[in-house]
């Protein structure tokens, strides 16, 4: 979903020979799959972090062509909404310290990004959803201004048939209709790719569903939308709402946790993107099928919350990576670094021991996470838990697994030590921003300057005052 399109209109035609070389292109994918055609050599991660840009008051500010032109950094590129852009890091081999130097590349950009917006009178911020954010800002006037934006808010509220209607209770509840996908805009997150051997990414993409509640407990930094106090974690309900698209049975979203485990392959998944769901944005390319354009087109638009990629090598040769989608922006860069950490070990130990949680279990714990964070009871390994105490629990085989990919002993102590403060304190992203808008009389705009200015401090936000 990265790549500008031609067009923002489509025709019956355009959906049928989409869907014809989409179907070709998941035939080579499976022919590559089942004779070991794909990329095998080891592992590698990137990180994409999505950002705010914010008003001296806090609020969103609408920025983002004139910022970006501004800035002219190929990592850092738009999103759906104006007041919304991303930025990444290159891949790094996983291992040794890359995750101290994502840490350095991803902390250099964000700083020449809040270089450019101080001179625009604005402040990039990383958070998950943004408590100031008001109905009457998520408009189409404040759609990024290219086609494929424009084409995925007219084909989505086609396909779904009238408006949008979001319904989130939690501490309070939410109900709003929008006309349009503008409310995707309103969830940041910061999504971790890990790239593995062909053979093994099914095992590794099933250990990340396994993984995602303790996971995402640890993190958790979005509770308000609209002022309102919904779920720890609100960008989960509020982004399967607002693109409340189905596949053609009508009983999976086109933003999900899943229906199950990959048996075999990551290319079972793929080829589920061209049997069960209707393009969304049928362009059609003029190129090999070798390039999987459409292949890669559907699978953008299918949102789940680990996500199988298809990516090519620099030769050109195509390699399997999960996009790890659950974690949220911020609260700081040491703390994002040290959840894909903690996501990271767990996963390679869970590969290399071969742990097998229940499917159902795995996706109740990431609904409860999302909802309560570490207030949440797991179910795990046939007993309920804690979510604190199985974190506690489970930093033990994270540092195995960090160990197992040869990462330094000191990015293990660093990021994981990180982790582990911020549980025994309680004090998530979630947890200090309501504690602080309590602190607060209930006044988003103080408890947003306190956010930014604890952000910019850069320490761990379990060390953030109250």
């Amino acid at each position: 979903m990265g790549e500008e399109i031609e067009r923002i209109r489509f025709t019956a035609a355009d959906f049928e020979t989409f869907q014809g070389r989409l179907r070709a292109e998941t035939d080579l994918l499976l022919g590559l799959d089942a004779r070991r055609g794909l990329c095998e050599d080891g592992f590698a991660i990137g990180f994409e972090v999505e950002t705010w840009l914010l008003d001296h008051g806090g609020y969103p500010s609408p920025i983002n062509v004139a910022f970006l032109e501004a800035l002219a950094d190929p990592l850092v590129v738009s999103e759906l909404s104006r007041f919304n852009v991303e930025f990444n890091c290159d891949p790094l081999p996983m291992t040794g310290n890359a995750l101290s130097r994502a840490e350095a590349s991803l902390t250099d950009i964000w700083r020449r990004c809040n270089g450019v917006a101080h001179g625009m009178d604005a402040n990039v911020i990383l958070i998950g959803t943004l408590p100031t954010l008001r109905d009457a800002d998520m408009s189409l006037d404040n759609l990024s201004p290219m086609k494929r934006y424009k084409a995925l808010n007219r084909e989505a509220i086609r396909q779904h048939g009238g408006p949008l209607v979001v319904d989130i209770e939690g501490e309070q509840r939410l109900q709003t209709t929008h006309r349009d996908v503008m409310l995707e805009g309103a969830t940041t997150s910061f999504q971790v790719h890990l790239k593995t051997p062909a053979r093994l990414a099914h095992r590794y993409l099933n250990a990340s569903m396994m993984v995602s509640g303790p996971v995402l407990a640890a993190g958790v930094n979005a509770p308000y939308v609209f002022g309102l106090d919904l779920w720890r974690e609100t960008r989960i309900p509020l982004f399967e709402q607002a693109v409340p698209l189905t596949d053609h049975s009508g009983q999976h979203g086109r933003v999900t946790f899943g229906a199950g485990y990959a048996k075999s392959s990551m290319a079972e998944l793929l080829a589920c993107n061209a049997d069960d769901y209707p393009a969304l944005l049928p362009m059609v390319f003029d190129e090999p099928p070798e390039a999987m354009r459409h292949l890669r087109m559907q699978n953008g638009t299918i949102w789940r919350w680990n996500r199988p990629v298809v990516g090519f090598e620099p030769g050109g040769r195509p390699h399997y990576r999960i996009e790890h989608r659950i974690l949220p922006s911020g609260p700081t860069m040491v703390d994002m670094i040290a959840n894909a950490a903690f996501y990271l070990g767990l996963v390679r130990a869970f590969v290399d021991s071969g742990f097998v949680l229940p499917f159902a279990d795995a996706h109740a714990n990431f609904y409860a996470a999302a909802r309560h964070g570490l207030d949440a009871r797991f179910a795990w390994a046939g007993r309920e838990i804690a979510a604190p105490h199985l974190v506690v629990e489970l930093l033990r085989e994270a540092r195995r697994g960090l160990a197992a990919f040869g990462v330094d002993q000191a990015d293990q102590d660093l990021y994981l030590g990180v982790v582990e403060a911020r549980v025994t304190s309680g004090q998530t992203g979630a947890a200090w921003q309501r504690a602080a808008l309590a602190r607060r009389g209930g006044d988003l705009q103080e408890m947003m300057s306190a956010y930014c200015e604890s952000q910019r401090s850069a320490v761990p936000v379990h060390q953030w005052a109250p």
